[in-house]
């Protein structure tokens, strides 16, 4: 067993912002503990001044075990990256200790809080997970979170390119990502990967009236993973997780439903507007894949103007399945917001049968491709997601919660991070999105969050073209396909089981 101590956001400084009794008894905790090393993910100082490393050097070097650190947002200001390797050491790095390996690297951006592993950094990181790929454990470390996390005000700061780095890691079945930034300790497990994010170890500023805190982390030969949020009060909250071996599904039983996910339409009369693409894709849902229904994630149209919506009608009406379509930032642009009500309706909760239940969230703005769903909207959803959680539950909005791969992520959900929490700990059967321009599948928790890409807009962001989502749910199993709108064909997103005991298995 390797026992890792994670500490993050310790923002040291001469001044009143450090706290000083909290970093010493963290520091003393892990010094008198059978740690066998520490990683410190980011922002070491406050300000990045000279001064402030000169006391980080100090304080650093009270702990008494090894010690990774890379550099925060905090400390690359006033150019501070350079007295990083001055004072603490490298940028980015590796560490091994027997079957782990640790590939630390700096994710910041020069007197910015945002992060980015871009250009030359990527190409290192997939090198080095290239160069490792034999070690059993493999651990990525960077400041910056990679998803959305709960309490921490208005979503931002996540990496510019998330969904690139996190498509990385588990095509190189990376075991665990650590990071810090934003002062909350989380613990989420995206499909076989482990995201842990620290708390602020010794920083006035925590979030929502908390402590200071630090995790533990500890890996068992057999591939279990133990975390524990350890906080300054002596509260621990702990997550075990068994690193699953790589299995084929074969999905069981009679399909049980049918769905055709679609995004990104963009009806219009501009040239980016493929309307033969479009034409195709609708007679391929009709004549050959039948669907239960058709959802559609937003932007059908490219401007909230009359004559776009008129157009867009034309071709939706031809579907002959059932259909549940809601508005993207695209569509309630100048009187959009009224026009799609008069043209497609106020999207309602869908009832199908006795075991499937759709609900729609609206998260589309004014004017913004930033979407919110707001305090209020979050106790909605929660109290949906409860008085539906014996039936097989899809929510069903435009912007998307994870990252989306090659796209900068600029249109998160402002309040994104409570939103994921929300559906993740309540354990929604499906989430369906379409804000990115690119397909993409990802289980977070128990729940599986399929994107749609674009359907018939030329400016999307997707290798595999104009497409749609294929979503055949089964007894115990959901299985999603996207499929090339022009060509019809398939390319696997991903197979999840589902979560639990449902009506149709007893």
């Amino acid at each position: 067993m390797i026992k890792i101590a994670h500490i993050s956001d310790t923002h040291i400084t001469p001044e009143s912002a450090f706290k000083g009794y909290p970093y010493d008894l963290i520091v003393n905790e892990i010094n008198t503990t059978d740690f066998d090393f520490v990683i410190h993910t980011g922002d070491v100082t406050n300000q990045g001044l000279r001064e402030e490393y000169e006391h980080a050097n100090y304080a650093l070097k009270k702990i008494q075990k090894p010690l990774i650190v890379l550099p925060g947002n905090h400390d690359s200001r006033n150019v501070g990256y350079e007295l990083f390797e001055k004072y603490v050491g490298p940028l980015y790095g590796v560490y091994e200790r027997k079957d782990l390996v640790v590939i630390w690297l700096d994710s910041t951006i020069p007197d910015l809080s945002d992060g980015r592993v871009g250009g030359y950094k990527f190409k290192w990181l997939k090198e080095k997970l290239e160069e490792y790929s034999s070690k059993k454990f493999k651990i990525v470390a960077a400041h910056h979170h990679l998803v959305p996390l709960p309490d921490t005000g208005r979503e931002r700061n996540v990496l510019f390119n998330a969904g690139d780095v996190l498509d990385l890691l588990l095509k190189h079945d990376v075991n665990l990502y650590v990071c810090g930034h934003k002062h909350v300790p989380n613990v989420y497990k995206i499909e076989h990967l482990i995201v842990a994010n620290a708390g602020c170890t010794s920083c006035r500023k925590t979030r929502k009236g908390d402590v200071n805190s630090y995790n533990i982390i500890k890996v068992y030969e057999d591939g279990k993973v133990k975390v524990t949020i350890k906080k300054v009060t002596g509260d621990k909250v702990s997550r075990d997780f068994k690193i699953p071996k790589q299995r084929i599904f074969i999905p069981k039983g009679e399909r049980l439903f049918r769905i055709i996910q679609i995004s990104e339409s963009n009806v219009s009369d501009r040239i980016y507007f493929r309307k033969r693409v479009l034409e195709n894709a609708i007679k391929a849902i009709n004549e050959r894949y039948k669907p239960d229904l058709v959802v559609h994630c937003g932007d059908i149209v490219d401007y909230g103007i009359e004559r776009y919506y008129e157009r867009a009608l034309e071709f939706y009406e031809k579907i002959k399945a059932e259909k549940i379509i809601i508005p993207g930032h695209n569509d309630i642009t100048y009187l959009g917001y009224d026009l799609f009500k008069e043209y497609f309706g106020e999207p309602q909760i869908m009832e199908v049968g006795n075991h499937f239940v759709f609900i729609p969230i609206m998260t589309a703005q004014y004017e913004t491709p930033i979407g919110v769903l707001g305090r209020i909207g979050q106790r909605v959803l929660t109290t949906l997601l409860e008085e539906y959680m014996e039936k097989f539950t899809t929510v069903v909005m435009h912007h998307n919660v994870i990252p989306i791969p090659r796209s900068r992520e600029l249109g998160f959900l402002e309040d994104g991070g409570n939103v994921l929490k929300i559906l993740a700990s309540h354990a929604a059967d499906l989430v369906l999105t379409g804000h990115g321009g690119n397909a993409v599948g990802i289980k977070v928790e128990n729940t599986p969050i399929i994107n749609a890409g674009s359907i018939s807009w030329e400016l999307h962001r997707n290798p595999f073209g104009n497409s749609f989502n294929l979503i055949d749910i089964y007894p115990s199993m959901v299985v999603a396909f996207e499929v090339q709108a022009t060509w019809g064909s398939r390319k696997l997103l991903g197979m999840w089981k589902i979560k639990t005991e449902v009506p149709w298995k007893n």
